[in-house]
């Protein structure tokens, strides 16, 4: 066995070094490396050759004796794993043929794209289409270094403008606006949702009330909708992306409320101090979703979920009151019929205070109150009696004196807590039968339920004609409940904006919304997608089932898309052969496609607005039109 192949045998005995298909990953290699992890270190001095290479011994006198000490040669061992013939398999050699060297190094090799924070200056593509691609961040989601992005964020063209209605769809002839030129809208939007944000700041920046996601929680198992196996620090580098610009589409007095459970929750918090400051977290909600526990859980049954509650301006933001109900004004009465109106009596003592304070008072009808022993007066002597001449307090036939706290008088509205329970909003059993009562069984696993985004919706103290934005939008839970609460005349008028990448936001998400249009009788929305060049290219990828496919794709993608900068648009005969017996190998047709996506440029996924004039994108004279008119150009 040679040298090379020792060490990538012993290097993929670490999974952490490792990827789904079992290949060795160099950049996690180097990354432990650098941090002279005592794993890695541990496992390479195991064997005597590579022990040889990479350790250098040196010792020193103990007691008369020498014992020795061995120095890890963190920069040799690097430098070896890095050289381009390290990996000598078939990826590599295709990689070699259809990349350039800049200084003797492949750009996978360069400085430049090494990620910190947990990837510097870099962003997280994020692309998916298809609940079932559930896989670890192999082209799905891609990282790109700061210097490869140039026109990703610039605003996108949109294109398949459909206005849906009670009668049912129709033709969009334009867009409702405020007198302040707002677009005044129900939107749903189908594309990538970093992509989709950067092109709603143009019209939107300052405008939106309330955000509402709930997005992928890492977990790698659950049911949720969307690639939920990112790597931890790639989960993180994905919600900064998108959380740094939905900061910018937040009024001064906005807020926004992030689902999670424990996997990213605390981290979550962490990120979110840094991009909204710690001083604007307003609390951490626990919602308790399940009423059963599970009892083949191996540790903990979780019944919670955790929401994050930050605002934009915490001393902008005032927090919504909640509706009191008969059952909150139940212990108000009103037994001496009081021209005040109902009351319920509340103790004159406190829990704090100082002895000295303390007295004992008698009131002119007979009665004589003391504070309890360890209690304090609530008032002073002088207050008191002021009270009881104000027909304040509230004498029982046991001695005993209380205030009178008159319904008229308390706050109209309710403080909310810090725990919210499955009866007030909602469980996660009941979510899915609520679903399913809409579009029938199975649509879609564990959505949010509208009673928890009605109390999210008051809680951010939403008020007429304000925007509701949802970017991970899955069932269309937000979009249903902003329609319900519509029919109140506080929450008139209030829009909401959803963002999904996932193809089911037409089977799935916008039938749902359409069927709560058609309930209430007076509703509607926009549905629009942003125009695809290179993803189409990217779906197609995803969708090959067969080398040869892929083979006639790369062909395709020759002569008509954007590949990236460094990329030989041709197609030399020798990489066609590394391509072909790349399929071979085990796995072989995903890393096929794999390195189709990474020639692609991700900085034309979609059309720019800056190209909708340009003849290479086919912009229909209808698109251009709209996009014009919801660009206000």
């Amino acid at each position: 066995m040679s040298f090379n192949a020792k060490l990538i045998n012993l290097l993929k005995t670490d999974p952490r070094f490792t990827d789904d298909a079992g290949e060795l990953v160099i950049a996690a290699v180097q990354d432990r490396a650098w941090k002279i992890d005592r794993d890695l270190v541990k496992l390479l001095l195991s064997d005597k050759e590579i022990k040889a290479r990479f350790f250098e011994e040196i010792e020193e006198p103990t007691l008369g004796e020498t014992k020795g000490h061995w120095i890890f040669n963190t920069n040799t061992f690097i430098d070896y794993i890095s050289q381009k013939n390290f990996l000598d398999n078939s990826y590599t050699r295709f990689k070699n043929r259809i990349g350039l060297t800049i200084g003797g190094k492949y750009l996978r090799e360069r400085g430049e794209a090494a990620l910190a924070w947990p990837y510097k200056d870099c962003v997280l593509e994020g692309g998916q289409t298809k609940e079932e691609e559930k896989r670890q961040e192999i082209f799905f989601n891609e990282v790109l270094a700061q210097d490869e992005i140039t026109r990703l964020f610039d605003p996108k063209v949109m294109t398949n403008f459909t206005r849906y209605t009670v009668k049912g769809k129709e033709n969009v002839t334009g867009f409702q606006r405020d007198e302040n030129g707002l677009i005044r809208e129900n939107l749903i939007i189908k594309g990538n949702n970093l992509l989709a944000l950067h092109t709603l700041k143009q019209q939107f920046r300052g405008q939106v009330k309330l955000i509402y996601i709930d997005p992928p929680y890492n977990t790698g198992n659950d049911s949720f909708g969307y690639n939920d196996n990112f790597n931890h620090s790639t989960w993180l580098t994905f919600m900064k992306n998108r959380l740094e610009i939905a900061k910018e589409l937040l009024e001064e007095d906005g807020v926004i409320f992030i689902s999670l459970d424990d996997s990213e929750s605390h981290y979550c918090k962490l990120l979110m101090d840094e991009i909204f400051g710690r001083e604007n977290f307003i609390s951490t909600i626990i919602w308790h979703s399940k009423y059963t526990v599970s009892n083949d859980a191996k540790y903990v049954s979780y019944q919670h979920e955790n929401i994050l509650f930050y605002a934009k301006h915490k001393d902008s933001f005032q927090i919504g009151l909640l509706e009191r109900t008969d059952e909150h004004n139940a212990s108000y009465r009103n037994p001496d019929n009081d021209p005040k109106g109902p009351w319920k009596p509340t103790p004159l003592h406190a829990k704090s205070g100082k002895e000295e304070n303390n007295y004992t008072i008698r009131f002119p009808n007979g009665y004589e109150w003391s504070p309890p022993k360890g209690r304090y007066p609530r008032y002073s002597k002088e207050r008191l009696m002021q009270i009881y001449y104000e027909n304040g307090l509230y004498f029982n036939k046991k001695g005993g004196v209380d205030k009178k706290t008159y319904l008229s008088e308390v706050k109209q509205g309710l403080t909310v807590g810090s725990v919210w329970n499955y009866d007030e909003v909602g469980h996660t059993h009941g979510n899915n039968e609520e679903l399913a009562a809409i579009l029938g069984k199975g649509a879609f696993n564990n959505p949010k339920g509208t009673s928890l985004l009605k109390k999210i919706i008051r809680v951010a103290n939403v008020s007429e004609n304000d925007i509701v934005l949802d970017y991970h939008a899955g069932s269309g839970t937000t979009a249903h409940a902003v329609l319900d609460m519509n029919n109140d005349p506080t929450y008139v008028g209030i829009k909401f904006i959803l963002v999904e990448q996932m193809d089911y936001i037409n089977s799935l998400t916008c039938q749902r919304v359409q069927k709560i249009i058609e309930q209430h009788g007076d509703k509607d929305f926009i549905y629009c997608e942003l125009m695809k060049y290179n993803e189409a290219f990217m779906e197609r990828i995803q969708a090959a089932q067969s080398g040869a496919k892929l083979l006639q794709i790369w062909r395709e993608m020759a002569q008509g898309s954007f590949l990236k900068w460094y990329v030989n648009p041709q197609m030399p005969e020798d990489a066609v052969k590394d391509f072909e017996a790349l399929g071979k190998e085990e796995n072989g047709l995903e890393k096929q496609k794999h390195l189709l996506a990474e020639l692609l440029d991700k900085n034309q996924l979609y059309v720019n607005l800056s190209d909708i004039d340009d003849a290479v994108f086919k912009v229909s004279e209808e698109d251009k039109a709209l996009n014009r008119a919801f660009y206000n150009i």
